[in-house]
């Protein structure tokens, strides 16, 4: 347990910036990646006030003994998201907790790239939903198109349901495993883009503690090379996918060659393609299902 020193007279309050300093310095010792910005999103969480109002913001007796707790915690290595209750994700603020993986913002790239192409009328599929987060964000984005998220997770489905409850109820959730060829039957052949972050990590890679601990392992982590799943998740695009219709899958920074070569194995699709993310690692490949035109620049 870390745990945060006040050498302040009982009668008298620290201020709340020095509450925050104590806490990254907790947060520091405790390996957490980012201490300050996450002892600044703790107190503004606590306080109920977005991060950049702290600076005129102040805190009671009560308030800054949870700010403490919460900070202790977190230096425990327990996942932000899980201490707040949600994970932001391209402009939403979606309810997370154990059972569930956190959404990053690296899968926001993939969601921008599929707006970039999608109509304003359509049907897209969401594999491996977890959360719900791609699903979300581009029903939010194009209202007039048909959005179907897939999950087997029943720790995660029910955070996807919720999430689907609160945030686009029209959005239709399916509980099914990706493997399993009767998914989405009734609409098989007719989708105009995939979308799927998968587990793709390898079994044997490095990862930080909150994912080890706290994430869910089947959403993490896929095999040796961490392809297990990419396979089915080809098989069901092809499936699901009119001719022309797109897939894009997020992917480790070890499979931007692995993931593109399997796609390509499988004769069902062309125009393959992989992408870097902000800092220049692979990120998501795309491919199209061959036959047919895809939607360029947001039009059929």
């Amino acid at each position: 347990m870390h745990r945060l020193e006040d050498d302040t007279p009982e009668r008298s309050l620290p201020t709340l910036s020095s509450v925050i300093a104590a806490a990254a310095a907790a947060l520091d010792r405790a390996g957490v990646g980012s201490p300050r910005v996450d002892a600044e999103l703790l107190a503004a969480h606590v306080l109920g006030v977005t991060r950049a109002r702290l600076l005129t913001a102040s805190a009671g007796r009560e308030q800054i003994a949870e700010i403490r707790r919460l900070v202790a915690r977190r230096a425990e290595r327990i996942p932000l998201q899980h201490l707040t209750g949600t994970a932001p994700f391209y402009g939403l603020e979606l309810a997370v907790g154990p059972g569930v993986f956190v959404p990053r913002f690296e899968t926001e790239l993939l969601v921008e790239w599929a707006l970039a192409r999608l109509g304003s009328a359509g049907r897209v599929v969401d594999l491996c939903s977890g959360s719900g987060a791609i699903a979300l964000a581009v029903a939010t984005q194009r209202p007039g198109l048909q959005v179907y998220c897939v999950e087997r997770s029943k720790s995660a489905l029910t955070w996807l349901r919720g999430n689907v409850e609160r945030v686009a109820p029209r959005v239709r959730v399916i509980e099914a495993d990706v493997s399993d060829d009767a998914v989405l039957a009734d609409i098989a052949g007719t989708a105009d883009m995939v979308l799927c972050n998968p587990p793709y990590v390898p079994e044997t890679a490095d990862v930080d503690v909150e994912v080890a601990q706290h994430d869910p392992h089947e959403a993490v982590f896929a095999g040796g090379d961490g392809l297990d799943l990419m396979p089915a998740v080809a098989r069901a695009a092809a499936r699901l996918l009119r001719p022309g219709g797109e897939l894009a899958v997020e992917h480790d920074d070890t499979q931007g060659a692995s993931l593109p070569d399997l796609l390509r194995a499988t004769g069902d699709f062309d125009e393959i393609a992989d992408h870097r993310d902000l800092a220049g690692r692979p990120r998501f490949a795309t491919a199209r299902r061959t036959g047919g035109t895809a939607w360029q620049d947001g039009s059929p």
